[in-house]
């Protein structure tokens, strides 16, 4: 009698796709034989086992949707070698207070300092604690607007960028920006601004952005929507690409 009823409750796990709770059953049934649990508490320790590998799962599954270069972390950055960067502001950062207050940072270095490194250690970590979030290369996004403005659906892409509780949007300025990936892309950045958070990486400083963007008033108007609540990492060490070189040398 005993083996039908645990015969079928490992098959009802099975059907409503509890596997974490079948895994568990034998060990919290023996606790419950020894008196060491209650059957309460027995039920309680499987549904828990039960809910943090969904839970686990689910920030998985944001994270390898989320379209990062690479899987890095705060942990992997040499923080010894770029000693400009402030360790403990990035960690600050990494506990996600900034998306609460819908704030943005931005990273601005040369070309190799980290700056892709840092801005997806820290979506990795919105991603983790299941926060919506997206990693795209500028260009790559103006493709995409300009490819949904020739099809009609400009709006509903527009809407899809704007949804995300984190955007990243890397390698500002690497390539020449034409009018219309300058009214594009303002119209991203103006529906993200105060409600949701973004992060820029950047090889142009602030005041070359006039000359980036085709419209010096357009760029005006991103960057004071992008600056009005943001934090701003500048980094002015040398190029991660050439350490080994670097240090081959030495």
């Amino acid at each position: 009698m005993k083996d039908n009823i645990y015969n079928q409750l490992c098959t009802n796990f099975d059907t409503l796709n509890l596997s974490q709770m079948k895994l568990n059953l034998d060990n919290v049934i023996d606790d419950i034989s020894s008196n060491k649990v209650s059957i309460s508490e027995g039920l309680l320790r499987l549904t828990n086992c039960e809910i943090d590998f969904k839970l686990k799962n689910a920030a998985n599954s944001i994270v390898r949707v989320a379209g990062f270069p690479f899987q890095k972390e705060l942990k992997d950055f040499d923080f010894d070698f770029q000693e400009c960067v402030n360790q403990q502001k990035l960690l600050e950062l990494s506990k996600l207070h900034f998306l609460d207050n819908n704030e943005n940072i931005v990273f601005l270095g040369s070309s190799g300092v980290g700056k892709t490194h840092l801005a997806t250690a820290i979506g990795i970590a919105s991603a983790k604690q299941r926060f919506s979030t997206y990693f795209i290369k500028c260009n790559d996004l103006f493709m995409q607007l300009k490819r949904a403005k020739l099809e009609n659906r400009l709006e509903a892409r527009l809407k899809n960028y704007a949804k995300y509780k984190l955007l990243i949007i890397d390698e500002i300025g690497y390539l020449p920006i034409n009018q219309e990936d300058s009214n594009l892309f303002f119209q991203l950045i103006d529906m993200r601004y105060e409600t949701k958070s973004t992060i820029f990486t950047t090889n142009i400083t602030f005041e070359q952005w006039d000359k980036i963007f085709f419209d010096a008033v357009v760029a005006n108007a991103i960057l004071d929507r992008i600056l009005h609540h943001a934090h701003i990492i500048t980094i002015t060490g040398k190029s991660y690409r050439l350490k080994d070189c670097l240090f081959n040398k030495e």
